[in-house]
Order: structure tokens, then C-alpha cells, then sequence
């Protein structure tokens, strides 16, 4: 999401509170005894990322007129608790690279990445602690709330990959969980800590999570369609990994017996030379309209997303920025 981060202005420009999220990130030493256990945590946290979710907390503040530093913790504990889902995942599917650098559990081992990944989950709720009454039981109910979502989105995944009956409704809420809860939640905490009514605090949720399922499925799309120059990722992947994507769902619901039979025989086997794999069963996802249609579902979640907008009741510049932040989104490339 890194393309549009600085391209829209809200009271500042996004990029503002990306850097100031940065900062205050920079700002925390949590190196200390015992060092195996600190030493992950610090390594993970410095190996970049969009700083996304942080942002949208701080950003979430500002538009209902809080201050976005009293968020800093909130924002502090989302991006934390992102990263130590990053390492578990991580370990999960023996991944030896994230963004580029050696994976925590194989620079140190498995039990390690365990373990600091547990800490990173309490150090996350004890960043709460810095928050007061209300605020502090609303941030810490949503915020477990997300996380055990987020948990049951990673197991809904894992059973997919060995399983053939999976239905679009069960990929959708799949990647609610999995993806778009942890953003919606974002722009909820940053409006509990400015203070923002329930009914406000819900609509921002409400629009986050359809922004949420609308970025992961342009993933998906991407992950088939990008550039390979511009999207940072192997083109293909997921296709490679027998992934049961939205487009794969589609193309199975669209597609004839043959094109039908043919997925599903590409989908069980792991070729050597891949790229004949992927090219065919992208031929399949444009002939069955699974690739116009995965477009128009994107399409569809982004407009309700911002069909929530109008309900806020935020200024209208505040809206038409929150549109543009949407529309870059449904525009990227990466």
C-alpha cells in the first residue's frame, strides 16, 4: 500500500502520521535481558514494512478531531501485534524471508520465534495500560475482539489448503478475518482514544472492513494480473501454491466441465517449470469472466465502503480525502 501513503492529505498529510508513527516507534528501546527474547522483537519491528495499520490509528484520531499523539500507543500496539502475527505465520509456512531479510525463526530458531512472538502479543495489550478508564476497556475489548478474529482467519486458511469444497462465502469471511478486521479496527481506536460517539466508532469499523476485503481481493488479482515490475511479489504465487483464491472460486462457479476439470487438475499438482501452470490457469480465469468478475467484487466493496462515509459526520473535505484514500486503494499496482 506504500504508493498512495503520501499521496492524500488529511489534517496532514498521511505521510505526516506515518512519520510520526515512525519516530515514536524508534523512540521505544525494548532491548533488554534476556537479550534472545528482546532481540527478535527489536529486529522484526525494524525491518520496515507500510507502517499501514499504525497510520490509520493516528489518522482514525484526527478525524474526529482528537489528538493524534494520545493514539501513539494504540497505534504502537496494532503494529506490534501485526508483527508478531507476521512471525508466527511465518513459522507456520517455514518462510525463510520476510520483506526481504532471513524470517525470525531462521535467524534464530522455531522456539525462539515462538516465544518472542508470544511476548510481542503482551507487550501489545500493556501498551493499553497507557490509556484511562473507558478508553482503556473499549481499546482492550476491540482489540481482543480483533485478535482472536485474526487467529480464526489463519485457521480458516490453513484448513483451506487441504480442502475442495471451499465456498466463496468462506473465502470472503476468511480474508475478513484474516485481513480486514485488523484494519477497521485501526480506524476504530484511533475514534475511542479521540473520544468519537459509538455510532461514528462503528461507521469507521464498517468502512475499514470493506475497504479490508476490497484491498485483499485486489491482492489476489494482483498476485495473477500485476506487473511483475511494480507489484514486489513473484506474479503467480499463489497460483504456484494452489491457493483457492476469489478468482479460482470464480472460475470454478463460471467455467465449463473442461475448464472446470482443468483447474482442479492444475491446482494438484507442483510442476518443476511453473510458468506453463501459470499462464494456463490465468487463460482460464479471463475465458470463465472469473477475472472481470473478481474486478467487479472489488469494485462492489470499495463502493460500500464508501457508501458508510456518508453517514459520518465528519466535514465533507474530511470524506472526499477518506474517497481519495479509497480510490488510490482500488488503483494500486503493488
Amino acid at each position: 500500500m506504500g504508493v498512495f501513503l503520501n499521496k492524500i492529505s488529511c489534517m496532514h498529510p498521511i505521510e505526516y502520521y506515518r512519520k510520526a508513527f515512525i519516530t515514536y516507534l524508534e523512540s521505544k528501546d525494548i532491548s533488554k535481558e534476556p537479550m534472545n527474547l528482546y532481540a527478535p522483537i527489536t529486529y522484526i519491528l525494524s525491518l520496515g514494512g507500510k507502517r499501514l495499520r499504525p497510520t490509520l490509528v493516528l489518522m482514525g484520531c484526527d478525524i474526529f478531531e482528537g489528538d493524534y499523539k494520545k493514539a501513539l500507543n494504540a497505534a504502537l500496539a496494532i503494529e506490534i501485534f501485526h508483527n508478531f502475527s507476521l512471525v508466527h505465520d511465518d513459522i507456520m509456512d517455514d518462510a525463510p524471508l520476510r520483506r526481504g531479510k532471513q524470517t525470525v525463526h531462521e535467524k534464530w530458531d522455531i522456539n525462539t520465534g515462538i516465544l518472542s512472538g508470544d511476548a510481542m502479543l503482551i507487550y501489545a495489550y500493556k501498551l493499553f495500560e497507557n490509556y484511562d478508564g473507558e478508553v482503556f476497556k473499549d481499546l482492550a475489548k476491540l482489540f481482543s475482539k480483533t485478535a482472536l478474529e485474526v487467529c480464526e482467519g489463519q485457521q480458516y486458511d490453513v484448513d483451506f489448503e487441504t480442502r475442495d469444497d471451499v465456498t466463496q462465502a468462506e473465502y470472503l469471511k476468511m480474508i475478513e478475518y484474516k485481513t480486514a478486521v485488523l484494519v477497521a479496527a485501526a480506524l476504530k481506536m484511533g475514534g475511542i482514544v479521540a473520544g468519537a460517539s459509538e455510532n461514528e466508532q462503528d461507521h469507521i469499523y464498517e468502512f475499514g472492513r470493506n475497504l479490508g476485503i476490497a484491498f485483499q481481493l485486489q491482492d489476489d488479482y494482483l498476485d495473477a494480473f500485476g506487473d511483475p515490475k511494480t507489484f514486489g511479489k513473484q506474479v503467480g504465487g499463489d497460483i504456484i501454491e494452489n491457493k483457492k483464491t476469489f478468482l479460482y472460486l470464480k472460475a470454478l462457479e463460471l467455467g465449463t466441465k473442461d475448464q472446470q476439470r482443468a483447474l482442479a487438475d492444475l491446482f494438484s499438482i507442483q510442476p518443476k517449470d511453473s510458468d506453463d501452470k501459470v499462464n494456463t490457469v490465468k487463460e482460464i480465469f479471463v475465458q470463465t469472466g472469473a477475472a472481470s468478475r473478481t474486478q467487479l467484487e472489488i469494485e462492489k466493496y470499495t463502493q460500500v465502503a464508501f457508501s458508510v462515509l456518508q453517514q459520518l459526520k465528519i466535514s465533507e473535505k474530511k470524506k472526499k480525502l477518506l474517497y481519495e484514500f479509497g480510490e488510490n486503494l482500488m488503483r494500486r499496482k503493488v
